[in-house]
């Protein structure tokens, strides 16, 4: 199911994730002179793979950029190959793992979504469930600042998170909510067993909807004056709290 939301992956680190995942690659841009240190290894496994390297100069390598620190390397991809909600239940059942998996409700900055992934990647989350609609779609920022997770991790595109939350319950997953204004804190709640995780947008936090279907809800504590957690920081706060309780069942 794919659908032509971003073409390019940039980077070293991010190419060879990409290089390594054995994932199609169309052609990867080299900028003239860079052949020192990772350019070596991507440029040897390219041709390994029998990928079409094109050498260009600086100041067209930074046209085709689509963020700053590009590296002096440029890999263009097929669109990004989106999954469907069954492929992640899937992939935990042959696993033989209780589905873990992460629900975005409108994550807008690029960057958040990018460390966000990357964090689930790194805790073994099974996949992400993001909206189409006024949500990050994944595109080269979110790549790089995953470092190359996108690569390794399963990502549903929804109409609907509430739809998407209904059909995680009928599989018989619980769905954790994260709201500033819930009773409970994060590490007494029993997080283990089947589970969903949802994260809400940066400035909202959950819709009300949304909110309203998950099964408890859940806070961190605060301290400070501000009253307000980044959206991938919380994200891994609960993230690591689930899988440190699914290790030591």
């Amino acid at each position: 199911m794919q659908e032509n939301y971003q073409d390019q992956v940039e980077g070293r680190n991010s190419v060879l994730e990409l290089l390594e995942s054995g994932k199609d690659i169309n052609k990867i841009f080299v900028q003239r002179g860079e052949k020192h240190g990772s350019i070596y290894q991507i440029i040897a496994k390219a041709r390994e793979r029998k990928i079409i390297i094109v050498e260009k100069d600086k100041k067209q390598m930074q046209q085709m950029a689509q963020t700053e620190n590009y590296q002096g390397v440029i890999a263009i991809v097929p669109p990004f190959d989106y999954c469907d909600i069954k492929d992640i239940l899937e992939y935990s059942k042959e696993k033989q793992e209780d589905a873990f998996i992460l629900l975005l409700d409108g994550i807008e900055d690029p960057h958040n979504l990018g460390s966000i992934i990357r964090t689930a990647e790194t805790a073994g989350v099974h996949g992400i469930i993001i909206p189409k609609r006024r949500a990050a779609s994944v595109n080269s920022t979110v790549n790089k600042v995953s470092a190359g997770a996108v690569e390794h991790m399963k990502i549903a595109r929804v109409n609907n998170i509430t739809d998407a939350i209904n059909t995680l319950k009928k599989e018989g997953l619980w769905i954790c909510g994260t709201d500033g204004n819930a009773t409970q804190y994060y590490d007494k709640q029993d997080l283990k067993g089947p589970l969903g995780i949802v994260i809400g947008s940066e400035g909202e936090g959950m819709s009300e909807k949304v909110k309203n279907n998950c099964d408890f809800l859940v806070k961190i504590p605060m301290k400070g004056k501000i009253t307000s957690l980044n959206a991938s920081v919380s994200a891994g706060i609960i993230i690591y709290e689930a899988l440190r309780q699914r290790e030591s069942k």
